[in-house]
């Protein structure tokens, strides 16, 4: 079994862990109220979109979502958390000591801390249960945005058992031997959408794009044919799926809770790895994390 494969398997139980933790992690984590910025990178930066979209529609405050290296240092803000898996990657720690430097409090939710990131971020939530030893994210991800919609009041035992339910059901026929992915969100799915589609092109070298499910119609849903698949997390909007029909396409609808429809989506990644003869442990062009050198500008 490879990493990944093991990891994915062992998400509801990271996510009760998770839920458990979050009341005792509440003075280290947003306020109701506080202006607050979320950022990460590559699959961490979906998790905060997720999680800043779940944060506003709980009411707790303003919230944005920026991936580390674009984030807009004139922008006040009362408490900026960062998610990474390795507490190494370069955009993180620079941005962080930024911050520092200007008296941002900042939280890092780390898997490992025994990392740079100790050093940098004012306060840490450590999942190192949910650590991983695989390049392609999977349980860590998944963990930390249960952290936060603990936190703010929208995680249910119903998500931990359409976990269960999802690691067991059947994939979408045919959807194994398809040649190109599209998924759709609403509101805080819009994240998880594209992280499903992030982790087709990481583990199965995938065409695979994302939407926000009411755009899918202005335009994308042009390359919908015999062939491909567009996979909704969550509510779709009325009458997509039979456009998606009417084009030829396979449509999958998102009867579980949203993160569970991810988990789904990670062990269709693995079985396309496996259709393909791909190895997801070692998938191409990319390490466990960016770390650049002094000077350099991250590629991923």
């Amino acid at each position: 079994m490879s990493h990944v494969a093991y990891e994915l398997g062992t998400q509801p139980e990271c996510w009760e862990r998770a839920a458990e933790l979050a009341p005792a992690r509440r003075a280290v984590l947003p306020r109701p109220g506080e202006r607050t910025a979320i950022v990460g990178c590559g699959t961490s930066y979906y998790m905060a979109q997720a999680a800043a979209a779940l944060r506003e529609e709980a009411g707790q405050g303003e919230t944005d979502a920026f991936p580390a290296s674009e984030f807009p240092v004139h922008r006040r803000y009362d408490r900026v958390v960062a998610l990474t898996r390795s507490g190494t990657t370069t955009e993180v720690l620079d941005l962080l000591a930024g911050l520092r430097d200007a008296g941002v409090p900042t939280t890092a939710v780390v898997g490992d801390p025994a990392t740079p990131v100790m050093a940098l971020a004012d306060e840490l939530v450590v999942l190192d249960f949910a650590d991983e030893q695989s390049v392609v994210q999977t349980r860590f991800a998944t963990t930390a945005l249960t952290l936060l919609r603990a936190h703010v009041g929208r995680h249910t035992a119903a998500a931990v058992a359409d976990a269960r339910t999802a690691l067991a059901q059947p994939l979408p026929e045919q959807a194994v031997s398809s040649g190109q992915f599209t998924f759709l969100g609403r509101g805080w799915s819009v994240g998880l959408a594209h992280e499903a589609a992030l982790k087709m092109r990481e583990a199965s070298l995938s065409w695979a794009e994302s939407y926000p499910a009411m755009e899918y119609r202005h335009g994308p849903i042009s390359i919908t044919g015999p062939g491909t698949v567009t996979w909704c997390l969550g509510e779709a909007p009325e009458g997509l799926a039979e456009q998606v029909h009417i084009a030829g396409g396979q449509w999958v609808a998102g009867r579980l809770d949203p993160l569970a429809e991810l988990v789904r989506v990670h062990r269709l990644a693995l079985a396309v790895a496996a259709h393909q003869e791909l190895d997801p442990d070692r998938p191409r062009n990319l390490t466990r994390s960016v770390i650049l050198a002094a000077g350099e500008e991250a590629v991923r």
